[in-house]
């Protein structure tokens, strides 16, 4: 009985708190998402894992509007976050590519141990974002790299390669993007980024029986996406006013 403290809660620590509860539920699609992932209905878990992201993408702008860091200061919403975001981002996705076998065994299990560790590192950094809010080195977005394995149903060699690229990358002074906060060609990375979700959802809604264009569109927009970042560290006035 911390938070309550057998007193009458007003009605903006009730209203707070259940931004927090709204972030926690993200936990619970998560396991969900484990649940299918064990049981092989990837399908299934991306589709929790989507509702997981849509519920991470919403808890933060709602916390902000009713000023949940200034009613109950002694919650961390932050750490919350965090703590979904790596459940979402990196252990349900290594999960899953270990579960499929895309890279075959031992190294669907070597990839995913390698996903999940260097990622926990990389969550501990405190200099991951640079001034301009791009992160700095492989965000651990682990959740499009391998549902986009899934799209394009990579052979074990392209999965090996993105994997153990992508987790090298993590600790390489590169930039990546970060769509909403980086504000060079925002209305495009955005463009890009919503084009990605729509022919990843198209693709979810066909069981992964994607037709050859959307898989081009979903490895288009995702390369760009992965590859913009550094670009734009390349030509520092590109996308300035």
């Amino acid at each position: 009985m911390k938070f309550f403290n057998y007193r009458r809660v007003p009605y903006a620590e009730i209203r707070a708190f259940s931004v927090h509860i709204l972030t926690a539920s993200g936990s619970f699609l998560a396991f969900l998402g484990v649940v299918a992932a064990a049981e092989h209905r990837f399908v299934d878990m991306f589709w929790w894992l989507g509702l997981a992201l849509l519920v991470d993408g919403i808890d933060g702008p709602i916390a902000r509007k009713v000023r949940v860091k200034e009613v109950l200061p002694n919650w961390s919403g932050d750490t919350l976050d965090n703590v979904i975001d790596y459940v979402t981002y990196v252990l349900l996705p290594a999960f899953a590519l270990y579960q499929s076998g895309m890279i075959g065994e031992p190294w669907s299990f070597v990839a995913a141990g390698a996903i999940v560790v260097s990622s926990a590192i990389y969550y501990a950094d405190m200099g991951m974002k640079t001034e301009e809010y791009f992160f700095s080195g492989f965000p651990v977005v682990w959740n499009m790299v391998v549902f986009t394995l899934f799209v394009i149903k990579a052979s074990e060699l392209t999965a090996s390669i993105v994997v153990f690229v992508s987790v090298f990358l993590t600790f390489m002074p590169i930039n990546f993007l970060h769509p909403v906060r980086v504000e060079r060609l925002r209305p495009l990375n955005l463009g890009v980024f919503f084009a990605w979700a729509a022919l990843g959802g198209y693709a979810l809604l066909l069981h992964f029986e994607t037709p050859q264009w959307v898989v081009l569109g979903v490895v288009g927009t995702g390369l760009y996406l992965y590859l913009i970042g550094a670009i734009l560290q390349m030509f520092p006035r590109l996308g300035k006013h």
